[in-house]
């Protein structure tokens, strides 16, 4: 509002000064040309006095209107341009400044997951090593049992072989002792039951 109501007083002056201006040049140029002013010891021509003063009152707008004016028109320009350059630099900035903060949180983020998924894969691998170890274990448990019984399944057939063996050798000296025959379940048993005596003690 105010620059609107300055607007026009400042263009009637430029217009004010450029009439009077001219007015000034034509009447020092025509009327007063040859006009004197009797001051001793000073030649004063009045015509040529109001002329020159006209052309400055002349000078004064139209330097404003050719230079002053464009030339404050164009700092003016070029200060908003710098402002808007300003003002741009600053909102990019801030953008900058959002878009970097919002990336390291993606990457805090990224990088929170990345050792979480990294932790659960370690659980996951020591469970499994775990399972691993305890089946491992379990399967030689079982093989130590087996390999336990069979050795006692055929450490009893070698006994029982060996003491069939044994009951027939016996059998057989003792038939060539008395001269008759001996192999009847009775004396089966007895060698038998001494068999086991002879272990028992052992």
């Amino acid at each position: 509002m105010a620059e609107q109501a300055t607007e026009p007083t400042g263009s009637g002056n430029k217009w004010l000064g450029l009439i009077v201006g001219v007015v000034l040049v034509l009447l020092g140029s025509t009327v007063f040309k040859d006009l004197q002013v009797p001051i001793p010891g000073l030649d004063l021509n009045l015509g040529k006095s109001a002329a020159m003063a006209g052309i400055t009152i002349l000078l004064f707008p139209l330097i404003r209107m050719f230079y002053t004016d464009p030339l404050k028109n164009a700092i003016n320009e070029r200060n908003s341009q710098l402002e808007e350059t300003f003002t741009e630099a600053e909102e990019l900035r801030q953008r900058m400044d959002e878009m970097r903060g919002e990336y390291d949180q993606r990457l805090s983020a990224a990088e929170a997951a990345a050792r979480e998924q990294i932790q659960a894969q370690i659980r996951e691998a020591q469970a499994l090593r775990d399972q691993l170890r305890a089946e491992a274990v379990q399967q030689a448990e079982q093989f130590k049992a087996k390999a336990i019984a069979d050795i006692e399944q055929e450490k009893q057939r070698i006994l029982n072989d060996l003491r069939v063996h044994v009951v027939n050798l016996t059998l057989q000296a003792t038939e060539k002792l008395v001269g008759e025959s001996v192999d009847n379940e009775r004396s089966r048993k007895l060698i038998d039951e001494f068999i086991e005596q002879v272990e028992v003690a052992g």
